[in-house]
């Protein structure tokens, strides 16, 4: 079985490393989920989440522990399939009728919901309960922000992108893996002289070659870079370190830095990650809920331990923290801020007391998964199987040391501008416009 990055955020809320570490997982929600209590304002604290398992069924087990130990303030809950949830949680909230907590991806849909002063401030309670804020890994709070103030709270599961490398094929080459960008522009001609692709891509699905600028931008002109034109400032793609990253990335594809026909490959297929495990490319930079597709299908490709991976290296000259990454840093629970104060009160105490408890860290960890939690380390490492437990620790040290953890792009913008960037970007890879071209482009559609 295949896990699409669709699938993955469909299951998770672009944030578990997916489908657990063992294997192939669901192909996604499997009902479209039954109701038990109303969203309409008067009927009491309520919460809209997402069908698919496991986690449909760590979130109804937070809300069952909550109820249980408040009999006079019962939580109601409502469970839609993904496409529905979209629809139904937008056209309720725009209505003043939406549920008290509303779960969700952070980013652009939050702004949105913040410019239309849907969603309560929680820079005040967060101040009050610092030591429920200082659990969450710090990064995670980036997608939760807009403005300089806090919309929403950082929940679930964490999952980066990787800079994935075949440790065999290095061997091979007798290369040693890359420490810089300067560093992998080295590499490429080592491995094609060697007729191995340096890095695998499905670029049909224009999302992955997405990830590159992603880390190319914030190492080379630090994170402010994306943050401007998340805040809408005129012209920021044309930053120069926009221009240098847009320059950079064109400098690796007319190297042949990645597989030939790259255009023509999918994601969807998991036919990038096989080209990694076969031998064929000797690195990729995807999601790390890759990992359980690899381990699944690739042979003894993990469980060998031929399987290496890291953080994105530092670009010489750069601006950006090397410490940094970007990804899916969490999933988001926002409280409405036109519910009543006593069911406001009512979401701030499940929020508090359910949403982080052991039982639900647990939980999220026997899904294959990191919660955004500090401290699971000693969990983690308990993990049976040695190659999964140094796999979740690596997850864990990423996000949790992070000076920022950038969302991915189509998720932070708007979806007019996300579509404009996922064309562009498609573009770019092909040669077909400049980085002057693509910034132009950009621009114009920066704020809608």
């Amino acid at each position: 079985m295949t896990t699409s990055r669709r699938t993955f955020l469909r299951l998770t809320g672009a944030g578990a490393v997916a489908a657990g570490l063992a294997a192939c997982g669901t192909s996604g929600p499997q009902s479209t989920g039954g109701s038990t209590g109303g969203g309409s304002t008067g009927t009491g604290a309520t919460y809209w989440f997402l069908t698919g398992q496991p986690q449909q069924g760590i979130r109804a087990a937070q809300v069952k522990r909550f109820n249980d130990a408040n009999s006079g303030t019962q939580l109601k809950t409502n469970e839609f399939q993904n496409d529905a949830f979209k629809q139904k949680i937008k056209t309720a909230i725009g209505a003043g009728q939406g549920p008290t907590l509303i779960w969700g991806w952070g980013g652009g849909g939050l702004k949105s919901y913040v410019d239309a002063n849907q969603v309560e401030d929680l820079t005040s309670w967060f101040g009050q309960n610092a030591e429920l804020k200082n659990q969450i890994f710090p990064a995670a709070f980036g997608a939760a922000t807009v403005g300089g103030k806090i919309y929403a709270m950082p929940v679930e599961t964490t999952t980066p992108i990787v800079l994935f490398y075949n440790k065999k094929v290095f061997e091979q080459v007798g290369a040693e893996p890359p420490k810089s960008w300067g560093d992998i522009l080295d590499l490429v001609p080592k491995f094609n002289d060697a007729k191995i692709a340096p890095f695998s891509l499905g670029g049909q699905s224009r999302w992955t070659n997405m990830m590159w600028l992603e880390f190319l931008y914030d190492r080379i002109g630090g994170s402010e870079v994306f943050q401007n034109i998340f805040d809408g400032k005129a012209n920021a793609w044309s930053d120069p370190s926009s221009l240098k990253a847009l320059e950079e990335m064109q400098k690796l594809i007319k190297a042949n830095g990645f597989i030939k026909g790259f255009s023509s490959i999918t994601a969807d297929s998991n036919a990038d990650q096989a080209l990694l495990y076969t031998g064929k490319a000797a690195m990729m930079l995807h999601g790390a809920w890759t990992y359980g597709g690899m381990k699944a299908d690739g042979g003894d490709f993990v469980t060998g331990g031929h399987l290496g991976y890291m953080n994105f290296p530092p670009v010489d000259g750069g601006k950006g923290d090397p410490t940094s990454t970007v990804g899916n840093p969490g999933q988001y629970l926002s409280i409405s801020s036109k519910a009543s104060d006593a069911d406001k009160e009512v979401a701030k105490k499940f929020l508090a007391n359910n949403t982080l408890d052991s039982a639900s860290v647990d939980a999220w960890i026997a899904s294959g998964s990191v919660p955004v939690v500090k401290g699971t380390e000693s969990k983690l490492a308990a993990v049976p199987d040695k190659n999964d437990a140094a796999w979740l620790k690596f997850v864990y040290d990423t996000s949790s040391t992070a000076k920022t953890f950038g969302q991915s792009w189509d998720q932070a913008l708007s979806p007019s501008q996300a579509e404009a960037l996922l064309d562009n970007i498609a573009k770019l890879f092909q040669l077909s416009i400049s980085p002057q071209q693509f910034a132009d482009s950009m621009n114009a559609v920066i704020g809608k």
